[in-house]
């Protein structure tokens, strides 16, 4: 299959991997920060076949895990009201709330839907005008246009029984308050293909000078990882300390100014409060006044809700990269992707989800069958 199989190529992956050892003197730790990212390594096992002493630290970058227990009791809030269609893609409706999940009021019978995007949800509130219908606006800056691009549509059209909850985060400050921790360990990143494609990398140059950690814009296929790895390395090796790019054919330094143009038309940059990581300054987007109609908080009226997370989850040390999920008591036992306590083990994209599909420190007699 081209453009796939070429880039999974044993012999090549080989290569790659003989380069990083030869080339390797001494301990490194890198971190990605896509979660797409963090399932290749793992399932693929690219972290175990580095040399001893290069550490892969998995991050932040699953923008459901992120999403803040206060926005999921929100949401839950607002979908569980009469008139509402709650929309939104289907890794939502499994993260976990204080007391349930937007899966859970859909079986209780609130009408809860899943989209594979903002425009099928604009779509639905054309056909039902006697409903209410919120969309839940989750992501990194990879989604932010089509978001976007659903509300300026609703405006433009008169299409006032829109809403959506937003819940969009932003990498680079999620980058610098890693390196600002005191706890740090990175000495390098592997930086998101796809939020890089539409933002370009441009945010990530003072990152790169100030803190020199070299950041290499890389893929999601294992001959992508390997080959980032394989740089960002190099550049750790010789003391440099730049932005190079991996995916050349996806990602321009520039972005994609016209994707960019729809998101600030709509949003704003705002602070942001990550699940498990905290309040981070200017980490997110927020709607612009002009759009201020089509803010759900808002037009629900949701205020202040008090969450309480699950005193056995250890998501916030996760995100960080701090800890492993094998490194949680409940891991494989009391959460699991069946019952999962918190949303690192739900998304497709989070940390415990891929430990757990590749049955990385798993054992059988402990693991629940529930």
């Amino acid at each position: 299959m081209k453009y796939l199989d070429e880039y999974r190529d044993p012999e090549l992956a080989k290569a790659l991997l003989a380069e990083i050892h030869r080339i390797t003197t001494r301990p490194w730790t890198l971190m990605e920060v896509c979660g797409g990212q963090t399932h290749t390594i793992v399932k693929q096992g690219l972290d175990e076949a580095l040399p001893q002493g290069v550490r892969m630290i998995h991050g932040p970058g699953c923008p459901v895990c992120v999403t803040p227990l206060e926005q999921i009791d929100k949401a839950l809030a607002i979908a569980a009201r009469p008139g509402v269609i709650f929309t939104s893609y289907g890794d939502m409706l499994r993260v976990p709330g204080t007391d349930t999940d937007l899966l859970a009021l859909k079986a209780r019978g609130a009408d809860v839907r899943i989209v594979y995007n903002p425009l099928d949800a604009l779509k639905i509130a054309k056909e039902n005008p006697d409903k209410e219908v919120v969309f839940f606006a989750v992501g990194f800056e990879t989604t932010a246009p089509a978001n976007a691009m659903a509300i300026a549509q609703a405006k433009a059209q008169g299409i006032d029984n829109y809403s959506v909850v937003v819940s969009h985060v932003l990498v680079p400050p999620a980058m610098t308050s890693l390196l600002d921790s005191p706890t740090n360990q990175v000495q390098s990143f592997l930086a998101a293909g796809h939020v890089c494609a539409v933002m370009g990398w441009t945010e990530y140059e003072p990152i790169a000078e100030k803190y020199q950690v070299p950041i290499v814009v890389t893929g999601f296929e294992p001959l992508d990882l390997l080959e980032g790895m394989l740089m960002a390395i190099r550049q750790l090796e010789e003391g440099r300390h730049e932005v190079e790019n991996q995916y050349a054919r996806a990602v321009k330094r520039e972005g994609v100014p016209l994707a960019q143009k729809q998101i600030f038309e709509v949003f704003e940059i705002g602070d942001r409060t990550w699940r498990g990581v905290g309040p981070i300054p200017r980490s997110g987007y927020r709607l612009r006044p002009a759009y201020a109609a089509y803010d759900a908080e808002t037009k629900f009226e949701v205020g202040d809700i008090h969450t309480l997370e699950h005193p056995a989850c250890i998501a916030g040390q996760i995100l960080t990269g701090e800890k492993l999920p094998i490194d949680c008591t409940a891991y494989g036992t009391l959460c699991t992707p069946q019952h999962p306590l918190g949303a690192p083990m739900v998304s497709a994209e989070g940390t415990c989800a891929a430990f757990h599909a590749a049955n990385r420190g798993l054992d059988p007699r402990r693991v629940s069958v529930g």
